[in-house]
């Protein structure tokens, strides 16, 4: 089956603030209006959407008359703080009667902790399914927690948190919008179709310079994997061009760069692989990897180093002795103890099969 002639219900629309906000951080109404009437008419044809929107801390320094994103952790939150209140009300103008928009700030605790982590899809799929006689459809609209983040809970960007959204509520789509066509190859041409996130395929992409963002092609195509190691395709496209969501959820190989997804993880899968921050790191033998490429739990007498603090039930890395990542599991163990029976010849059970995800 062509992905044009899938339905996607259940769509994730990442909107940059390069999008909507100029270099002044003045709001670009047309692009909002453009938005809005897009998402209503999805929303018409029976979708499911939510929007992931940076743009708080720009309108924030907007107010406060600032030219440089503030440096310090402080400067950001109160930034943030007054900015989130003047993007919330910018889309609210653009929705028409009967779409309702709703807040959610999130942080990575939301998702590192299983409990808050379901409370919160449980949240967002109540929202969607919300309708009376006065509310056609509610529109969730997502961004980080800036208020209260610290480095230790922040996201880094909004590209990583949509792909961790779209985990979230099992989306169909991901759709990251921006102010550039797609990935450009060496020659500047748009790459329509990218089958796998390969080293080539990374050094393609470079960071942003611009003053109100984080982030640039490098977070989206971290964000792309993601999503589609999680089964999600996902595509990044310029949402300055006319319709591009409708354009994109009809024919979405045809618009900007579609990202294809490998095997879909289960619920579960994706929250250990993906939404959640490793407490540690635990450095395993190639027999180990072998074996746990094989589908098999994870031994003592495999581990031969361990990285950081961690306690039973933490997520951890799972990494090779070239130090490269290969899965994330579920710990039986802590660190203390396990740094006590590592490479014994009596095996003990580290990571059940059945809590650890091979990336």
């Amino acid at each position: 089956m062509k992905l044009s002639e899938k339905n996607y219900k259940r769509i994730v629309i990442k909107i940059g603030s390069s999008l909507f906000l100029s270099a002044e951080n003045k709001l670009n109404s047309g692009i909002l209006e453009g938005i809005s009437r897009q998402v209503t008419t999805a929303i018409g044809d029976g979708k499911e959407i939510i929007i992931v929107s940076s743009g708080a801390i720009a309108l924030g320094m907007q107010v406060l008359g600032l030219s440089q994103r503030p440096k310090t952790l402080s400067g950001l939150q109160a930034a943030a703080a007054i900015g989130q209140n003047e993007l919330m009300n910018a889309y609210r103008r653009f929705f028409s009667k009967g779409f309702f928009n709703a807040q959610i700030l999130l942080t990575w605790d939301d998702f590192n902790d299983r409990g808050r982590y379901k409370n919160a899809r449980n949240t967002l799929c109540t929202l969607l399914g919300l309708r009376s006689n006065s509310v056609r459809a509610i529109v969730p609209i997502i961004n980080e927690n800036d208020t209260v983040s610290t480095e230790e809970i922040r996201f880094g960007d909004n590209d990583r948190l949509s792909a961790l959204v779209a985990c979230l509520i099992s989306a169909d789509l991901l759709i990251i919008l921006s102010d550039v066509e797609g990935l450009l190859d060496k020659d500047n041409k748009v790459i329509p179709v990218v089958c796998d996130i390969t080293a080539e395929i990374k050094s393609l992409a470079c960071p942003t310079d611009k003053k109100t963002c984080v982030g640039g092609m490098v977070t989206k195509i971290e964000a792309a994997k993601i999503a589609v190691d999680s089964g999600i395709p996902c595509v990044i496209a310029d949402g300055r061009q006319r319709d591009i969501i409708l354009s994109v959820i009809k024919e979405p190989e045809k618009h900007g760069t579609l990202f294809l997804p490998r095997k879909a993880l289960a619920e579960r899968e994706r929250w250990i692989a993906f939404g959640t921050k490793p407490r540690g790191k635990v450095i395993v033998d190639d027999g180990a990897k072998k074996a746990l490429m094989d589908k098999k739990s994870l031994l003592s007498v495999g581990v031969i180093g361990i990285k950081n603090i961690f306690e039973p039930g933490d997520i951890v890395s799972v990494v090779d002795k070239q130090g490269n990542e290969f899965g994330r599991g579920k710990v039986g163990l802590s660190s203390k103890k396990l740094e006590e029976v590592k490479g014994g010849r009596f095996d003990k059970e580290i990571i059940h099969r059945d809590n650890i995800v091979i990336l």
